[in-house]
Order: C-alpha cells, then structure tokens, then sequence
C-alpha cells in the first residue's frame, strides 16, 4: 500500500530532498522572478512571488491528502537549493504512481543532478513503497526532457493528445514514458548508479 504517513527525506553525496515547506518561497522565488522561462512546457507555472507562493502552499495542501509529495531540492555540491520535484497521480491499489512536475534552475540544469534526485526517488518507490510501475509525463515537444527520461532508463509507451493546457493557455501533447519494478531490478538501478558515479 502506498501511503505518506511521516516526513520523507532522501539524500546521497551529491543532493538533498526533503518535504517542501513554507518557508522554500525565499529559497526558490529567485527562479520565480528571474527563469520564468523555466516552466514553458509546464502544466503549472509558479512564476512571480504569488505564483510561487500559491504553488507551495497547493503543495502542501496535496500531501495532506496524500495526493502528491513534493519535494525541495538542495544541490550540496552548490551548496544551494535547486528546484523542485514530486510523486503524484498516486494508485495505491495498483501500486502506481508518477514522478514529475521537475524543474530546475538554468545552473543546475545538465550538472548531474537531476540523475542524482531520479536514482533516489525511483530508488524508494521501488524498494520503500513497493510500487510495481512509475510513470513520466512530458510534453511532446520537450525534447530535452524526453531525451533525459531516456537516458535514465524509461520506455516510450506513447502520445497523448491535447491532453492539457499549458501554464500560457496553449494546448499540450503529452508523451508517457514508464519504469516497471523488474525494469528497476534488472538494468536500470545499475545503470543509473554508474551514471551517476561520473557526476562528481
């Protein structure tokens, strides 16, 4: 059964993951006034000091009700918070759920340590919560997001179509990719660990 019932944290050498709070609005509203651009292909954008604002107190509001987790990300290499993460849409009866609504800032962006955060995360829905299947959305024009899900291990299972709107009123396609539990087990776990073993 998937359930939150205490504070998660979830940390290597390299990066730091902990419920977000409150207080993260001073950590992470530089990228709110500064990258805006940062949430183009977002579902969901926390842009400006409202925005954010709102944003982690949905956050909050959604683990309560056990509907999503959202995590701070610290880089301890930069000594600094980085961006945000989450587990949502979650099934506890089928032992699903999905990993997503990642975003980073520009300088943490390609350094290694969104491998880092995904080995940790898919690591305790495998072998913490059990989940038997993990699954990513992206819009179908994100090719940098795509191409990052692929090189971690998931599977292109496919394209929705018009399956949302973007943060500017747009239309998205969406790609769905997945990892099963065996997937995990079999390459992926290896794979991910020698990946991120060259990030340092």
């Amino acid at each position: 059964m998937i359930r939150f019932t205490e504070d998660i944290i979830l940390e290597n050498e390299r990066v730091l993951l902990r419920p977000i709070a409150l207080k993260d609005v001073a950590h992470l509203l530089p990228f709110a006034l500064n990258e805006m651009d940062i949430w183009k292909f977002s579902l969901v954008s926390p842009a400006g000091t409202s925005g954010m604002k709102a944003y982690i107190q949905h956050a909050i509001d959604n683990r309560i009700i056990q509907k999503d987790y959202t995590f701070i990300v610290y880089d301890k290499l930069a000594k600094s918070y980085a961006g945000s993460t989450r587990f949502y849409n979650i099934d506890a009866a089928a032992k699903s759920l999905m990993l997503g609504y990642t975003w980073y800032g520009k300088s943490f962006q390609k350094t290694g340590l969104n491998r880092n955060c995904k080995f940790l995360l898919l690591k305790y829905c495998f072998e913490i919560l059990q989940a038997e299947r993990v699954e990513f959305r992206a819009d179908a024009d994100n090719l940098k997001s795509k191409a990052a899900m692929l090189a971690i291990g998931c599977v292109l299972e496919g394209l929705l179509r018009s399956d949302g709107v973007k943060s500017d009123g747009t239309r998205r396609n969406s790609i769905v990719l997945s990892i099963l539990k065996k997937e995990w087990e079999n390459t992926v776990k290896d794979k991910l660990t020698q990946m991120i073993s060259t990030t340092f």
